[in-house]
């Protein structure tokens, strides 16, 4: 993965993790996703179709009283089932609000419950070395009825 303020040129065919998020009246978001510049190839779109579904998998089963481990073991679980657990090498998500990281942390080693109003990411992440990277990040709220996306873009593979 390349850093912002990194020189070099982004090439035809390569997929690019786009991270990024704003401040509103000192509460921060955040949103991950992933566009290729051309076709990407079908090792590419089958990373990306992975990646989609482990996070679909994890954001439903965010709501109240969810242990975070559980969410990340839904996230992760698809990864592993395609082979790339190895690959897949951070926490799922984390808590947003007046810190961009905040509690609660959502990963295998968290000991933390979601409460209702918790605000939380579901953004599982692979980087396959030869093909690219995929990262497909979404911010909710959890809610007594489960949870509630305040990410509302768009998650097709944008060419």
């Amino acid at each position: 993965m390349i850093e912002l303020g990194a020189k070099r040129v982004i090439g035809r065919n390569e997929l690019i993790v786009c991270d990024f998020g704003c401040i509103v009246d000192g509460y921060c978001s955040d949103m991950t996703r992933t566009v290729s510049v051309g076709d990407p190839g079908p090792d590419a779109r089958r990373l990306y179709d992975v990646v989609l579904e482990s996070q679909a998998a994890g954001r439903a089963v965010v709501a109240p009283d969810v242990a975070c481990a559980t969410v990340d073991k839904a996230s992760r679980d698809v990864i592993d089932d395609a082979g790339w657990a190895e690959l897949f090498s951070h926490s799922t998500g984390h808590g947003v609000g007046l810190e961009i990281h905040e509690a609660p942390r959502v990963a295998s080693t968290a000991r933390d419950t979601l409460l209702v109003g918790d605000v939380v990411t579901v953004e599982p992440g692979v980087y396959l070395p030869g093909v690219g990277g995929v990262r497909i990040e979404d911010t909710l709220v959890v809610t007594v009825a489960g949870a509630e996306p305040l990410t509302l873009t768009p998650k097709e593979l944008v060419l």
